[in-house]
């Protein structure tokens, strides 16, 4: 079976423990001869100037989905979903001391510091009418829309190539990578994933952080996936 584009997450996925960029999955990324699509929960600028420094074509889902950019001159697919991310923030911030992050930068969701618990905060928005989710990336907490996440933003950059999302591999790390491995045609996590990730992975890597995406390239081109 071939497929032709891989999405793949970027902290803890091809960067190294401390966030660094793991200089050879770099390489092998810029090398592979399909689109990389580089899916992430950060902002669209940081996603964008990593496309850029290793080498790719600028093709990004970033805020877990809410934004969408096929290239670096071409106008992102913004979801409308800030709204009630802000009523729900203010909503969580009269019960909790939260510390936002990234200022105006993000369009779709909001942020924060992990000075409090992603549960607690969950919890307390339960019964109060939000469609709104809180998850933690072990980076930040996001305040995010139920309706979208990196399954959605693949559904749509799959649709925008004119590929199918079973056309993709994906590769992550996190909770917030579920749905883009369970919608990609064939799904890995690297050896320091979470274990709810693990369990619905097609492969698990041996080897952590850029090193287990290192090991996944290699395992599929063992395999003549593309």
């Amino acid at each position: 079976m071939k497929f032709k584009a891989l999405a793949i997450d970027i902290d803890g996925t091809i960067t190294y423990s401390d966030r660094r960029l793991h200089f050879l999955a770099a390489e092998h990324l810029r090398d592979l001869g399909i689109p990389v699509v580089l899916a992430t929960g950060n902002v669209l600028c940081y996603a964008a100037a990593t496309s850029k420094l290793i080498g790719l074509g600028g093709k990004v889902i970033s805020e877990n989905g809410g934004v969408i950019s096929t290239g670096f001159d071409t106008k992102p697919h913004i979801s409308e979903s800030m709204e009630e991310c802000e009523k729900a923030f203010s909503y969580l911030s009269s019960r909790f001391d939260l510390i936002r992050l990234d200022g105006d930068l993000r369009k779709t969701e909001i942020a924060l510091r992990r000075n409090v618990n992603a549960g607690d905060l969950q919890a307390s928005l339960e019964g109060a009418g939000f469609s709104i989710e809180v998850i933690d990336t072990q980076f930040a907490l996001h305040i995010k829309s139920k309706k979208v996440n990196k399954g959605t933003g693949l559904a749509k950059m799959a649709s925008l190539m004119g590929l199918d999302v079973s056309d993709f591999i994906a590769i992550g790390d996190s909770v917030n990578d579920r749905e883009m491995l369970e919608l990609a045609g064939y799904g890995i996590a690297v050896a320091n994933a979470d274990s709810g990730l693990k369990l619905i992975a097609d492969t698990v890597t041996s080897t952590s952080f850029g090193g287990g995406t290192v090991e996944a390239l290699e395992i599929l081109r063992r395999k003549s996936f593309f």
